[in-house]
């Protein structure tokens, strides 16, 4: 079935605590609102239209970098002005189609829910995905004992909800008591007939500052653990220093490369691209491209980095082993481990630098180069 999507993303927030609106918040690596907008597109949406601030709009290059198929509509002074807003930019769109009006605070959408309310719209004028309440309900009126409310027949609503477009600006357009819990309430009390889809227990809102711990421990479960490995080589030439993991150690030999040749960098980084399936090094900075001559390899690391967090993931730990006879590396080892969890933003317990030799055996230990080997270990979304 072919359906649109409203997305809001208006609201400040306040209620989450100081910082960003809660839907421009990292959940798992990425916005909040990022979330939503790839469970549509995987879903099928048509169209999607983000209702936003005008600095919100601002922010959605950079969040939604790479998302095809969506576009922008102002938010309103209230979620019900929000929506008829995102109504009314989808005008182009046929007036019997499905749209579904979904509150960017919740992020863990899936095909599931999407399916489910819109087989639910066929025999209805709306829908909302909808969980039984579970917990015994208690009324406390202040200065008195709590009192036991049943629990019969009550249930926790969601989003996205759903109806057909002339359904939705019809029954907002006939509204008149003051602002509504939701859309399905509209619909409601236009006299439309409203079903109740299966809801998701993940389908959770964001709205104070202990819901961003839950929701990351609930990302969690649906993400996958990858490890890359990396290794890389360079022959020893005339010099004064010698860089190695981010740090410049005075020596009288350095390693010939194009770039700064820091062999323990390298190898990083291929094990950080190679754990995300996205090649080695030489792809993304060829040695033939005279850009790169020279280059301190950090940035080379921190392009790796900033490709897994594009993709949701996050870096949890590296280990560096470095092969030579000499320089000795121990007296250098914790600023190189300080310098790359500096770089990848990672607390230093979960960075690991070692050194080893060949017992003078191969080149390494003839003398003529050093070599550098890395395991690091990603989380991504599953």
């Amino acid at each position: 079935m072919t359906f649109s999507a409203v997305i809001v993303a208006a609201g400040s927030g306040t209620r989450a605590g100081p910082g960003q609106a809660k839907q421009w918040r990292p959940v798992a690596g990425k916005p909040a609102l990022r979330w939503s907008v790839e469970a549509f597109l995987a879903g099928g949406a048509a169209d999607i239209v983000i209702v936003t601030t005008q600095d919100g709009e601002k922010a959605l290059t950079e969040v939604l970098a790479g998302l095809p198929g969506w576009r922008v509509a102002p938010g309103g002074a209230t979620r019900a002005l929000s929506v008829q807003s995102g109504l009314a930019a989808l005008a182009h769109r046929p007036g019997d189609e499905p749209v579904l009006i979904h509150d960017a605070a919740r992020p863990f959408l899936t095909g599931a829910t999407i399916q489910a309310v819109l087989k639910a719209l066929e025999t209805a004028d709306a829908v909302l995905p909808a969980l039984p309440v579970a917990d015994t309900l208690k009324r406390a009126e202040p200065g008195q004992n709590p009192t036991t409310t049943s629990r019969d027949h009550l249930w926790r609503a969601q989003t996205p909800q759903a109806a057909r477009r002339d359904t939705l600006l019809a029954a907002y357009a006939a509204w008149t008591d003051g602002e509504p819990t939701d859309d399905a309430q509209v619909v409601e009390a236009a006299g439309g007939r409203v079903a109740i889809a299966p809801g998701d227990p993940l389908l959770m809102k964001l709205t104070y500052p202990e819901d961003f711990a839950m929701a990351e421990r609930l990302a969690g479960a649906a993400r996958i653990t990858r490890v890359g490995q990396g290794f890389d080589a360079h022959r020893w030439g005339p010099g004064e220093e010698v860089w190695l993991c981010g740090v410049a150690i005075k020596h009288d030999e350095t390693l010939i490369g194009h770039s700064d040749a820091d062999a323990g960098l390298h190898a990083l980084t291929d094990a950080i691209l190679g754990a995300i399936g996205e090649g080695d090094i030489g792809d993304h900075f060829p040695p033939t491209d005279p850009k790169w001559k020279g280059a301190a390899s950090d940035q080379f690391l921190i392009h790796a980095a900033q490709l897994v967090a594009a993709k949701g993931g996050s870096i949890v730990n590296v280990d560096v082993t470095l092969i030579c006879e000499r320089p000795k590396i121990k007296p250098h080892r914790q600023a190189m481990r300080e310098r790359l969890a500096q770089i990848l933003d990672l607390p230093l317990d979960r960075v690991s630098v070692k050194a080893t030799t060949t017992e003078k055996m191969g080149f390494t230990g003839r003398g003529e180069g050093l070599a550098a080997s890395a395991v690091v270990a990603v989380e991504t979304p599953a």
